[in-house]
């Protein structure tokens, strides 16, 4: 099996990979974001490392010590400012290339694939890993979305992908026909908790999430947990439909038990 280096933000995405790595005796190495991923990323102290953002070179180091040859970057990062980044040599190097370039996530994401594979790795998603985190279609569990929902589901849907498009967000929540907030740089967790004061009386909102239009699917695919679960429920909202084969589903077995007893429903739909 090719030497997995497994490049970890924050959420257990990265837990379940090092999980599945483990269990298919293939060998890997995890570089730990400081800031961003969890201790538990790095239990074993002879293949796992902390690195701050920027320390490209000492990543280059430690895959190479590895002998890494597949690269999966996986968890959420945080967009950093200049200051946190604070790059060393080689970071430097490949910050001078894109010098004039002025880009969103989308293009941020894409250059940093360019980056990993310019150094001689190739890039995976962690869908190429583990597939069956990809998010099915059809209703997951036990509670069936109302017609009105399947509606704000199909409008949701097409104002998901123009904000993808204009590379804004992934998330919208959608109430009785009208788009409630869409999601910026604060992520989806926030998005549900700000919304929950924007609610109007009567039949409550969903949330759909979208990957972008031409979006790299080895890179930041939407993730749907038992949190944002957890989250709905407390806002008052009834459910959540996600892009079925561009999505990930995270703690399948848990988030979908969670769902079934707040009274959530789960869908998997086409774009």
């Amino acid at each position: 099996m090719r030497t997995l280096g497994i490049i970890a933000g924050r959420g257990v995405l990265p837990q379940e990979l090092i999980r599945a790595c483990q269990e298919q005796g293939r060998p890997y190495c995890v570089v730990a974001i400081k800031g961003h991923a969890d201790a538990a990323c790095v239990q074993d102290k002879t293949k796992a490392y902390w690195c701050r953002l920027g320390a490209a070179g000492r990543v280059l180091k430690i895959f190479k010590k590895h002998h890494v040859q597949d690269v999966v970057m996986i968890g959420g990062i945080r967009r950093p400012s200049l200051w946190e980044l604070w790059p060393d040599w080689l970071a430097l190097k490949t910050l001078w290339r894109i010098r004039k370039v002025c880009f969103g996530d989308n293009g941020l994401l894409s250059w940093l694939a360019g980056e990993v594979e310019h150094l001689g790795f190739r890039l995976v998603g962690v869908h190429q890993v583990l597939p069956k985190l990809l998010f099915p279609k059809g209703v997951l569990g036990s509670v069936n979305p109302t017609a009105l929902e399947k509606r704000d589901i199909a409008y949701g849907t097409r104002i998901a992908k123009v904000l993808g498009q204009a590379d804004v967000g992934q998330s919208v929540m959608i109430q009785q026909g009208l788009v409630l907030a869409v999601e910026g740089i604060e992520g989806t967790d926030a998005l549900i908790r700000r919304t929950g004061a924007l609610k109007r009386k009567g039949p409550s909102g969903v949330l759909v999430k979208m990957a972008k239009p031409g979006q790299d699917k080895r890179l930041d695919l939407p993730t749907i947990g038992p949190n944002t679960i957890k989250m709905l429920a407390e806002c008052g909202f009834k459910g959540v439909a996600a892009e079925a084969g561009q999505t990930l589903l995270v703690q399948a077995e848990q988030t979908i038990a969670l769902a079934d007893k707040l009274k959530i429903f789960i869908m998997g739909v086409d774009a």
